[in-house]
């Protein structure tokens, strides 16, 4: 009588054949950035948000006359008070926090330079996989729930800061506007 292979070794012998596909992170980052823009013309009823043209790189590698330059990784409508970073998928944790060396002070810097060139406020919009979106910026907003890191940054979710009032976004907002 032939003995009867064991399920679990198939099963094991199947997992080390298997590898996991690679996730293209590039791919990963312009989706974020694309929806994020939608989210954001939704929100204030317009057009005028969506991906910065060859968002990373581009900025850095070439140099274009100041009334060209884009900063940050949406291009956002003129009088819209902040920079926007988006980052996407990076395993940011709670711990970093007290890590000077982590990612998150890491894209908190990249905010604050593209801040600095473009005169504007900054944010950093950071989305975990499987999680919801978080602002995290240097100034309190009056929202439901915030939290505060090092004295001096504040996080929001996405969600909770979007339901600020328009005026909390936009330069000149009583001038006629219609965000």
């Amino acid at each position: 009588m032939k003995k009867k292979m064991d399920p679990n070794k198939l099963l094991k012998l199947e997992n080390e054949f298997y590898k996991k596909p690679r996730i293209n992170s590039r791919a990963k980052g312009n989706n974020f950035e694309r929806a994020l823009a939608k989210k954001l013309n939704t929100r204030f009823n317009t057009k005028e948000f969506c991906r910065t043209p060859g968002s990373g790189a581009f900025g850095t590698t070439h140099t274009l006359p100041e009334h060209l330059k884009v900063h940050g990784d949406l291009i956002t409508p003129e009088t819209f008070k902040f920079v926007i970073e988006a980052k996407k998928g990076y395993d940011v944790k709670l711990e970093d926090v007290w890590k000077e060396k982590s990612d998150l002070y890491s894209f908190i810097e990249q905010a604050k330079r593209d801040a600095q060139t473009s005169k504007r406020d900054w944010l950093l919009i950071y989305k975990k996989d499987r999680q919801k979106e978080i602002v995290i910026t240097a100034n309190p907003y009056p929202t439901k729930e915030q939290l505060r890191i090092q004295e001096e940054y504040y996080v929001y979710l996405l969600e909770d800061f979007l339901s600020l009032p328009n005026e909390h976004f936009f330069e000149n907002f009583n001038d006629g506007f219609s965000y």
